[in-house]
């Protein structure tokens, strides 16, 4: 189940259990592998999260798909009442797990999907200043999209902020592999479209387009203890152009588009010079140079409720 299945392929129900066969076994590790690791690239977008949170004031938080608290324990010293939920059982134990120690209290980390309207509810009954869902919009099918950005909408009082993160699906653009291969089908090309042109060489020249990108890379990411991995699950990448619209269009305003994780390089050469790939890679991070729409192979997207 990857980003080139056809949505209509995907049920709920079956997506939401292969995403939480995916994560149980991470809950203890996903931290330390994605936040803290010394091969890891840093987590640019905590500062970029943290800035806007501060900016804006907020006092009470609700992170939707918290996973075991990544976001939510770097923000435990700013004394804002944070709440969070999210899909796996285990993500949920060690969030909670962590949480606590830091001081918050135990009900303010639930299970539930970021699809069901109840899950937004705090404990208290009272709307939320802001609400933000990272590293959770890949993994929901595309006729749900708007479906999130309603209810996290609905969560946050009258101009509440609401801060959405996604894959950079025009980062695709600069990676030369198997992703901008696909990106050129599915959303350039489009070969569905091209009636009666059996037999002419369209074909030869799919087959042709195919030499020009790597698409042996990169490695799929594979799961553990027969669990999926993560390209092994519904894993997409989003247009940061039409997610915007799309987040304007669900009643949204002052939407801003903000870039994080850049590359120096296409990926695939990074293994030539790692040390100078990543220093410059990280002088390049700034949330809003135009470069970002190729170069970055994430986003936020930051607005208010209208």
């Amino acid at each position: 189940m990857s980003d080139n299945i056809p949505q209509s392929h995907h049920d709920r129900t079956a997506v939401e259990r292969s995403v939480q066969s995916c994560y149980a076994n991470w809950a203890q590790t996903y931290f330390d592998q994605y936040y803290r690791a010394a091969g890891a690239y840093p987590p640019v977008h905590q500062a970029i999260v943290r800035d806007l949170l501060v900016a804006a004031g907020v006092r009470r938080l609700l992170d939707a798909g918290c996973g075991p608290a990544s976001m939510l324990r770097t923000l435990a010293d700013l004394g804002m009442a944070l709440h969070g939920f999210d899909l796996t059982a285990e993500m949920v134990a060690e969030a909670r797990r962590v949480m606590m120690a830091l001081g918050t209290p135990a009900e303010h980390v639930w299970q539930a999907s970021v699809l069901d309207a109840d899950a937004y509810r705090s404990p208290d009954g009272q709307p939320f200043d802001a609400a933000m869902c990272i590293g959770v919009l890949p993994h929901v099918r595309l006729a749900d999209d708007d479906t999130v950005l309603a209810r996290l909408r609905e969560a946050v009082r009258p101009g509440g902020l609401v801060i959405i993160e996604a894959r950079n699906q025009l980062f695709s653009l600069f990676t030369l592999n198997r992703y901008s291969r696909d990106f050129f089908l599915s959303e350039l090309i489009r070969p569905e479209t091209f009636e009666g042109a059996e037999g002419s060489g369209f074909d030869a020249a799919l087959a042709e387009l195919d030499q020009r990108f790597r698409v042996d890379l990169p490695p799929i990411r594979r799961g553990v203890e027969g669990e999926p991995g993560y390209d092994e699950v519904l894993s997409r990448t989003h247009n940061p152009l039409v997610l915007r619209e799309l987040m304007t269009a669900t009643g949204y305003r002052d939407v801003e588009l903000l870039f994080y994780h850049y590359h120096a390089l296409p990926p695939m050469l990074e293994h030539h010079l790692p040390e100078v790939f990543r220093a410059h890679s990280l002088a390049l991070e700034n949330p809003r140079d135009w470069r970002g729409h190729f170069m970055a192979s994430a986003f936020l997207l930051a607005g208010r409720r209208g």
